[in-house]
């Protein structure tokens, strides 16, 4: 990291995706794309069974799948907590900045 003042060189700028992590998502996506059929009845199967003794109706395990299958369509959120005690509340702080528009 660049110490302060000085200007940042070399890396990807920001808000530029990692290529690895942007094929990574593309290869998912397509693939769950082009198994969209399949993929409504594995869940299916896996939900209401097969009919064999190792194919057990277990739904709960189907809407886990499912879940799993979610984040790649819509990552999960973070949760972010912002809390204050009596000693310390929190406190918001504004600035505001005049430039001369001569």
């Amino acid at each position: 990291m660049a110490g302060k003042g000085k200007p940042r060189t070399g890396g990807r700028a920001k808000g530029t995706p990692n290529k690895t992590t942007q094929d990574f998502k593309q290869t998912i996506t397509a693939l769950l794309q082009d198994n969209a059929q399949n993929v409504n009845r594995w869940l299916q199967l896996v939900a209401e069974g097969d009919g064999t003794e190792r194919g057990k109706p277990d739904p709960a395990r189907a809407l886990d799948l499912m879940a799993k299958l979610a984040e790649y369509a819509a990552p999960k959120l973070n949760r972010t907590e912002v809390v204050g005690d009596a000693d310390n509340p929190l406190q918001t702080v504004s600035k505001i900045i005049l430039t001369d528009l001569e």
